[in-house]
């Protein structure tokens, strides 16, 4: 994906706006939960991707960036976020650690094949910094998920409907 700063710059904010308001999501079910650790650590996510999203407003300071419609993206969702069914509600801890860990996944990808495709220097140079800055909150939640107790069944053997049986 060869992308102008600007649209680097403008795909990257979105991405870290979503990002942001899908770790509180999880931060408010997993407190639901009376996960009180959990929370917390998803409510430091969430401030990450804030600090991130308002670090790359500033390095845009006065670039003119493009105004991107949602359906103008390069991406069918955010790579921070995967599709909206993969998140259901009753989601356990193992699970929801297990989504958050898959959204830094794809992002650190994300920025790695931006890094990979682009011919702008300064776009190399900033997706590389934030590819290092996803993996960073892949191995944060990596260290998370080695502590969290697995479920019992798989979501196969679960005699409670969820959201991957629509999808059988």
């Amino acid at each position: 994906m060869s992308y102008s700063l600007p649209e680097f710059l403008a795909h990257t904010i979105a991405m870290e706006k979503e990002s942001a308001e899908r770790y509180l999501e999880l931060a408010d079910m997993m407190e639901t939960y009376n996960n009180q650790e959990v929370s917390a650590l998803f409510r430091e996510m969430n401030k990450y991707s804030n600090m991130h999203h308002s670090s790359v407003q500033e390095r845009a300071g006065s670039i003119a960036l493009p105004v991107i419609k949602s359906w103008q993206y390069r991406w069918t969702s955010p790579p921070e976020m995967t599709d909206e069914d993969a998140f259901d509600r009753s989601l356990d801890v193992y699970a929801a650690l297990r989504y958050g860990h898959g959204n830094e996944i794809r992002a650190m990808h994300y920025y790695q094949s931006v890094a990979a495709e682009s011919a702008d220097p300064e776009v190399q140079h900033l997706a590389t910094e934030f590819a290092a800055e996803e993996q960073e909150h892949a191995a944060a939640l990596d260290r998370r998920l080695s502590r969290a107790p697995r479920p019992s069944i798989s979501f196969a053997d679960d005699p409670e409907p969820n959201v991957m049986d629509k999808h059988r």
